[in-house]
């Protein structure tokens, strides 16, 4: 799994950049056929204080890229809801893949 996390109007700590990666470890728990994950971590220059902290993050998977984006004060905040709206997205996809159709039953005939 390629990990690509970069920040705009900041700078990414080893701490925030830990911090990222062990919330991202619970989405390639779920599903390991994760191919390439970016982060883009951003402070909006806005007047008001809230919601000026922004995570987005563009997942590629087997077959389908997935996008979300969060906004918070707090950008570790903005992190775990990312993170869980990711992980919803992921967990459909997966479900999308499985085959749920069954054959069915064959009818026995009597003589």
């Amino acid at each position: 799994m390629n990990l690509t996390i970069s920040g705009h109007h900041l700078e990414v700590t080893p701490a925030l950049r830990s911090y990222v990666t062990t919330k991202l470890d619970r989405i390639t728990r779920h599903f390991d056929q994760v191919v390439d994950v970016k982060v883009l971590l951003t402070v909006e220059k806005q007047k008001e204080k809230e919601k000026r902290q922004r995570a987005e993050c563009n997942i590629h998977v087997k077959g389908n890229d997935l996008f979300a984006e969060s906004s918070h004060s707090d950008l570790y905040a903005a992190v775990d809801e990312l993170v869980d709206k990711m992980d919803r997205q992921v967990v459909r996809h997966k479900d999308r893949l499985q085959d749920h159709h069954h054959e069915a039953a064959k009818r026995e005939l009597h003589v």
